[in-house]
């Protein structure tokens, strides 16, 4: 029952209400795990800008593990969907079971090879010298348990690709809650320091593995997750690996673009390095808001286009766009208006911090409007299997534009450049995913005119 159940909402109960099925759960366990990314910043704020440094060069640390994660799990979501969709049973089994298993072994190969090199990686991560013993103290810890990480990115693409939307938000929201209640405890009570914070982190990072482990063996997984079902056959990985790829390569791009920026920003001392992680991660907010939601325009529109119901693909991207621009467009206007007072909880005082954050604020939450467009865009061809053009803007945002942008705009503009790089990459990227929406569009209308034949 709870199987045809799924399959009715990815196939036939109405657009608005799978899309807010699938999507409001998602969208608010990301939103919260967002918040408690934050959660380690704004704690660690108050021991100091030299503390706040080490957790803002962590950061990208983090975002690569993430992408291991998705390049099994968003790489395996994106072909469940749509073999659900065509009733594929047996072979979406080993798909899910490999994603699975793989993930973790690769995860476990990057994350041993980053603890051996970590100093060196910290270094080009933007750390300087009053600011690498902390970072190590807490990117040693954070980085070894981020092998939980791993496991909950994976899971929770592949559940939200079966439409269990609330099983995903249930295990985001039971790591989130409890980090928050863990940082202060661990950083201040246990005076642990930054040290615990990465202790914080892990052991809510364990729980959301625990909360997705039992929803696997109670049964409630339309997957069976069996060792046997495993099968790296190139047949199996090459899917997994055609839509993985591109999103590894987002993800890395995504570890690099926020290297670059710390590196530019810390030529201008270490109150500009200390408010680019804030920033940024306040920004992420509003982004992984998105793709929350998006999460669940991913099943819909992958079920819907395995099916071949162009008309019910077609109505997912309209609302999705709709919506997600409408909501990038509040966030952008209250980042912006409310910039020096948000940066203001991240430090004891420093005026050259605060500052720099909220001109970094304004301006992405300017741009932020073309985010929501973006991410359609992007995940659409993914979810698809194009996976040459979901490449592409996979590494437009963060890389093919950013790139450029975060070595030109310092050089002539200084400090105003370094804030200004990544709006600029967002205006570039929109133009070029609206011009590849427009040839897909096309492309959609001759496939459909081709099965009504």
């Amino acid at each position: 029952m709870k199987v045809n159940n799924k399959m009715e909402l990815l196939g036939s109960a109405p657009v608005p209400r799978a899309l807010l099925a699938l999507g409001i759960p998602t969208m608010l366990g990301m939103l919260i795990n967002a918040l408690y990314n934050l959660a380690d910043s704004y704690f660690v704020g108050g021991l100091g800008t030299g503390q706040m440094g080490a957790v803002t060069v962590a950061f990208p640390l983090g975002q690569l593990v993430t992408g291991l994660g998705l390049l099994f799990g968003n790489g395996a979501a994106a072909c469940l969907s749509r073999l659900l969709g065509c009733g594929d049973w047996d072979r979406a089994n080993k798909t899910a079971s490999t994603a699975v298993y793989g993930g973790l072994g690769v995860g476990a190969a990057v994350i041993l090879a980053l603890s051996v090199f970590l100093e060196p990686v910290l270094r080009w991560a933007g750390a300087l010298d009053n600011v690498m013993p902390y970072a190590v103290a807490y990117t040693r810890i954070y980085l070894v348990f981020s092998i939980f990480n791993v496991f909950n990115v994976t899971m929770n693409n592949i559940v939200s690709s079966e439409g269990a939307a609330k099983a995903a938000m249930c295990a985001l929201l039971a790591g989130a809650a409890l980090n928050v209640v863990l940082d202060p405890v661990f950083i201040y009570g246990l005076d642990l320091g930054v040290s615990g914070a990465a202790i914080a982190t892990a052991i809510s990072q364990a729980v959301s593995s625990l909360v997705y482990m039992c929803y696997i063996l109670r049964g409630r997984s339309v997957f069976s997750f069996r060792l046997r079902d495993c099968c790296f056959s190139w047949d199996i990985l090459s899917e997994i690996l055609k839509i993985g790829v591109p999103t590894l390569v987002f993800q890395m791009l995504s570890s690099l673009s926020v290297s670059m920026t710390n590196s530019a920003a810390k030529e201008y001392g270490p109150s500009a390095l200390a408010a680019m992680g804030p920033a940024a991660k306040i920004m992420s907010m509003g982004s992984l808001t998105v793709f929350g939601f998006l999460k669940g325009f991913q099943p819909v529109a992958g079920f819907s286009y395995g099916a071949k119901k162009f008309d019910r693909l077609r109505e997912a991207v309209k609302i999705s766009v709709l919506w997600s621009t409408a909501f990038c467009l509040v966030f952008g206007l209250i980042i912006g208006l409310l910039s020096g007072q948000i940066m203001g909880l991240f430090t004891k005082g420093d005026e050259a911090m605060i500052r720099t954050g909220a001109a970094a604020l304004r301006a992405s939450g300017a741009t932020f409007v073309l985010f929501g467009f973006y991410t359609v865009c992007s995940f659409l061809f993914l979810v698809i299997g194009k996976a040459k053009e979901g490449c592409i803007l996979g590494a437009c945002r963060q890389g093919i534009c950013f790139i450029p942008a975060i070595l030109f705009l310092p050089a002539v503009r200084g400090l105003d450049g370094v804030v200004c790089a990544q709006p600029a990459a967002d205006v570039l990227s929109a133009l070029t995913a609206a011009a590849l929406a427009a040839r897909l569009h096309r492309q959609l209308k001759a496939e459909e005119a081709d099965i009504q034949e």
